[in-house]
């Protein structure tokens, strides 16, 4: 199977959450291009995108964990290359 590359958007509404959404980005490390995390303060929200080459079925997988997450809310955009 031939990789795709993706943006997944994070939104953490939950705290709580961070530790075990970390986890599932570190297992999935070997895929992972890039990471950028925002901090929103005034709202208590922090952003997260992750840059992604990796099968689809992995990044639909990943995408699919972190979205079962309490208070996490995930998009997944894939390019077209």
């Amino acid at each position: 199977m031939s990789n795709r590359v993706a943006l997944i958007g994070i939104v953490v509404e939950n705290r709580e959450s961070i530790n075990r959404l970390n986890e599932l980005l570190h297992e999935y490390g070997d895929y992972i291009v890039g990471r950028m995390g925002i901090p929103y303060s005034k709202r208590d929200i922090s952003i997260i995108s992750v840059a992604i080459d990796a099968p689809q079925d992995e990044i639909s997988a990943l995408s699919g964990k972190l979205g079962m997450l309490p208070g996490i809310r995930t998009k997944t955009i894939y390019s077209k290359v």
